[in-house]
């Protein structure tokens, strides 16, 4: 026998909610074939069985939320016995407990003698296996319950899944596009309405992760609107992250004029070639990159005592979710990978964390974090390490300035460039501020002084 644990997906993640099950109990599963699918707040994911042999009892059903660590389940070496119905599987009426309370016999009631016999009862439904949902549709009970919270039929969602599941993508890109129509609702007989008419359903498009209804104060008239569990993650990772290590800040002035020349004379062929504009965090990242070589106590976790230093670079882009919360994921090998590929890199993990498409592994082993704070247009943003990492690089808001410049004849004169701040988040115990400034120094010489045109 071996017990099947709900994994950590992440790490900030505590629980997660089982969508659905791949296979049934009595059925032969090998290692690492894929067991069952769970959702997080952050990532929906297959998880493989850790063992072979066969499930012989499903602790957690589908739509079940465990936290974890939990056992969901318990494969055994050998099928179970002909006949044998799995603890999980008896009807409650046939296992009764201490816990249980007792239903008192109903008060006899006086029957008519001409009265007609009340037919027996017949057995209960026995529910389908495989959650469905419309007409013979496929598809998991967290994805039923969002295609009603937004009013679409699940019917008219087109599916992409193995089997022709419908999966949370599918509701999703349909809610990006304004919706479908909703199933007709069976016919009613007639009744005295009571209270005021529901309100119509919204039209167009909506939001793919709606805002929790707040609650309003009467006495003072305040609005509480509670926190997600992504939101409250987040605060716990970083006030842990806080305590752990004792953070310092390095800021540089980065004069960007030497790449803008360069997005500026190819954003028009990149856009029609990749499909995303050309920014510059893959510049940045690229120079980060090779920095890195010269500087690896940057690149490195802090131990029980020592500085692991890791052989390759593993770069954390957060990703913001519409203001709802923010995920990390990871660009894995990132030091193998040029401007063009690492820009296409973080096109795909920012458009998969966004549709949470993302797995476990996209999530996690990142050595380096860059976030991106520039987009928003901020002078200076001031990170908080990602742990167990020891730095992250703050990528400020980039905006046309005066500067001086040195001319072709030696002389120096006043010219409009693209000018923002670096600002690195470090890890006191790992390095001290000259190892910090001489990285930042680095990074800032790659930047302006490397022939991208050439890169590209």
């Amino acid at each position: 026998m071996a017990d099947v644990q709900m994994p950590q997906l992440g790490e900030t993640v505590t629980e997660g909610t089982i969508t659905r099950w791949f296979k049934e109990i009595g059925d032969q599963v090998a290692e690492d074939e894929v067991l069952f699918e769970v959702s997080t707040d952050k990532v929906d994911s297959e998880v493989p069985s850790p063992v072979a042999g066969y499930l012989a009892e499903i602790r957690a059903p589908e739509g079940e939320t465990v936290d974890v660590g939990a056992v969901i389940a318990v494969v055994s070496d050998a099928p179970p016995a002909d006949g044998a119905v799995p603890a999980a599987e008896v009807p409650a009426a046939e296992t009764p407990s201490a816990e249980t309370p007792s239903i008192e016999a109903a008060p006899a009631v006086a029957v008519p003698e001409d009265a007609a016999p009340a037919p027996a009862p017949g057995p209960p439904p026995v529910p389908d296996a495989a959650p469905r949902a419309g007409s013979g549709v496929v598809t998991s009970p967290l994805v039923r319950r969002l295609a009603e919270e937004h009013g679409i039929d699940i019917a008219a969602v087109t599916p992409s899944g193995d089997g022709g599941r419908v999966t949370r993508a599918d509701v999703e890109k349909l809610i990006e596009q304004g919706g479908a129509p909703t199933a007709p609702a069976a016919p009613a007989a007639p009744a005295t309405p009571v209270g005021p008419a529901p309100a119509p359903a919204a039209t167009g498009p909506t939001r793919t992760r709606p805002k929790p209804a707040p609650v309003v104060r009467a006495a003072t008239g305040d609005t509480v609107v509670p926190l997600n569990n992504m939101r409250r993650r987040t605060g716990e990772h970083m006030l842990r992250s806080k305590a752990t290590s004792p953070h310092a800040v390095t800021i540089v002035e980065v004069d960007y004029e030497n790449i803008e020349r360069v997005r500026r004379s190819h954003k028009a062929a990149w856009r029609q070639e990749e499909g995303h504009s050309l920014t510059y965090l893959p510049f940045i990242a690229r120079a980060v990159i090779d920095a890195l070589r010269d500087f690896p106590a940057l690149n490195a976790t802090v131990g029980d005592g020592d500085l692991l230093l890791h052989n390759d670079v593993h770069l954390g882009i957060p990703v913001d979710l519409d203001f709802e919360g923010l995920l990390a994921p990871v660009v894995h090998s990132a030091d193998g990978m040029r401007l063009r590929a690492l820009a296409r890199s973080f096109a795909d993990v920012a458009d998969r964390a966004r549709s949470k498409q993302l797995s476990a592994d996209d999530i996690t082993g990142g050595t380096f974090t860059i976030t991106n704070n520039g987009t928003f247009g901020p002078a200076i943003v001031i990170p908080i390490i990602n742990q167990p990492q020891v730095a992250i690089l703050s990528t400020d808001g980039i905006s046309r300035k005066p500067v001086v410049v040195t001319t072709a004849d030696g002389t120096e004169a006043i010219a409009i460039h693209s000018v923002g701040m670096l600002t690195l988040a470090w890890d006191h115990r790992a390095f001290d501020g000259a190892y910090s400034a001489s990285f930042l120094g680095e990074v800032k010489d790659i930047l302006e002084t490397r022939d991208w045109e050439a890169e590209l």
